[in-house]
């Protein structure tokens, strides 16, 4: 029986390897058809790591670096990243620790000369225990460890290593020189790749990240209204479908996208000016209108716990305010999808429509107070009562919350235009229109001429003629005694 197991599963394991691989290829596909740039990125490493290696194919440059030359190798492998923010802050990082450690390596190496063959490795050990417990400590500083942590990583190891080396071997120098050579080669290389071949900007990637998460909540308060007013009405029915509030669980995205901003932001900072992107570009304004995002979505939060409690408020009740509350959830999220329009195109209208969705939503919030302010006394006549209409009530005090919350970010995304530079975009109702002003001329500078018609029995009549930038008016006057009176003239 344990044989035919056996037998059984050999049997059976080329299907299975087949079905993985057709799994892997899958994944593999379905991850290059999402981002082409990754398909790139790998190609780009690939092709830096095959330029560095010529250190070692060609014999004449193998002879000037020798064995240091696999630090070129280590190198690109090391600080090629993803973004090209993120390649030039690993590259920067480490030429310039490696630099400045080198030479302070040396240094040390000349000092603890002085002291003698006994007392060399005791100044040697001192100042590697007092630059590693230095450079350590000065990782936990906030600012240290967001912008330098990397290169101050490489300082302590690279001090470390010349210092501890050179205690043994006598060129010193020489041996400094190369190594230090040999990695900004291959920074160098992993910087030029990075920003000529197809560059990817973490810049851009925050300034899409910030107005999809803006998209995302305008698109929660856009459907919340009619979910939440309908949702005792399906559930009565037996008609609501879990699959059609996709849009409820968007809001989440928000809420976990703090560390993936804090980084872009981070590395969009070591980026050069690029398309639309100044060398200086406000990227710290980009987080805070982040911060007041997440703070929306965590009122969207406590919305959705709504759709869970099933409410039962009074009917009267309940379509009393249903008007004010839907108008305060759809113009919210008008309000929200003009200000991410505003980020996508870096444009920056002369009057912000923001604004007057937000005049909206706070005339809907004075409807409601009103609704309150007239609800019949006999409807909170008990407890009951009062418990049925309280979730009601609660959703629109979020929404009002809501509400301020986008004002804030309307402020935010305002500071941002400034700062930034966004374009402003003329508004078209304030030119004249080109068909009304030859009108206007027209009836200033015409000529009215009244004159007589002979045609018998007419009533008053008048008669206009344009002919030559001029106007003549032809009036016909029937007297009291059945006479035509005389033809006047006048200019205007």
């Amino acid at each position: 029986m344990e044989k035919t197991n056996v037998i059984a599963h050999f049997m059976g394991f080329p299907g299975k390897l087949k079905d993985k691989v057709m799994e892997i290829v899958k994944k593999t596909m379905k991850i290059g058809k999402d981002d082409p740039r990754k398909i790139w990125h790998a190609a780009k490493v690939g092709l830096a790591l095959t330029l560095v290696s010529l250190f070692y194919y060609f014999r004449p440059l193998y002879d000037g670096f020798g064995q240091s030359a696999i630090w070129a190798v280590l190198t690109v492998v090391v600080v090629f990243e993803f973004t090209a923010g993120a390649t030039l802050s690993k590259c920067l990082n480490r030429g310039f620790a490696t630099l400045l450690a080198g030479a302070l390596g040396i240094g040390a190496k000349y000092f603890a000369d002085l002291f003698g063959k006994e007392g060399e490795p005791i100044v040697l050990g001192f100042l590697i225990f007092t630059l590693g417990a230095v450079g350590t400590f000065t990782r936990f500083f906030p600012h240290m460890k967001r912008k330098y942590d990397y290169g101050i990583l490489i300082f302590v190891l690279t001090f470390s290593l010349v210092t501890v080396s050179g205690y043994r071997v006598d060129e010193i120098l020489e041996l400094a020189h190369q190594r230090l050579t040999t990695i900004l080669v291959g920074a160098a290389t992993c910087m030029i790749i990075s920003l000529v071949v197809c560059p990817v900007w973490a810049g851009e990637d925050l300034h899409k990240l910030v107005c999809g998460n803006l998209d995302k909540l305008a698109t929660f308060l856009e459907g919340f209204g009619s979910e939440y007013f309908s949702f005792s009405e399906i559930e009565e029915s037996g008609k609501a479908s879990k699959e059609d509030k996709g849009f409820l669980q968007a809001y989440k995205i928000v809420l976990n996208s703090k560390a993936t901003e804090e980084t872009l932001a981070n590395f969009a900072w070591w980026e050069p000016g690029h398309g639309s992107f100044r060398l200086r570009h406000p990227w710290k304004q980009y987080l805070k209108i982040g911060v007041l995002a997440r703070e929306c979505a965590c009122h969207l939060q406590a919305l959705t716990s709504y759709f869970n409690s099933n409410p039962q408020a009074p009917t009267e009740f309940h379509k009393r305010i249903e008007e004010a509350c839907t108008r305060m959830s759809m113009e919210s999220s008008k309000a929200l999808k003009q200000l991410a329009s505003s980020i996508k195109t870096m444009t920056q209208p002369p009057s912000s429509a923001a604004e007057t969705h937000l005049k909206n939503s706070k005339t809907a919030i004075d409807d409601f107070k009103a609704i309150l302010a007239t609800t019949k006394t006999p409807l909170l006549s008990n407890k009951l009562d009062l418990l049925e209409i309280f979730p009601a009530i609660t959703v629109a005090s979020i929404l009002i919350d809501v509400i301020n919350c986008v004002e804030r970010i309307s402020e935010a995304v305002e500071e941002l235009s400034v700062k930034a530079h966004f374009k402003k975009v003329k508004n078209k109702e304030s030119s004249p229109s080109p068909e009304k002003q030859p009108q206007q001329q027209l009836l200033h500078r015409g000529i009215v001429k009244p004159v007589v018609d002979d045609v018998e029995g007419g009533d008053d009549s008048v008669v206009i003629e344009i002919c030559g930038g001029t106007v003549a008016a032809a009036v016909e006057v029937n007297s009291p005694g059945g006479t035509k009176g005389e033809a006047q003239k006048d200019r205007v």
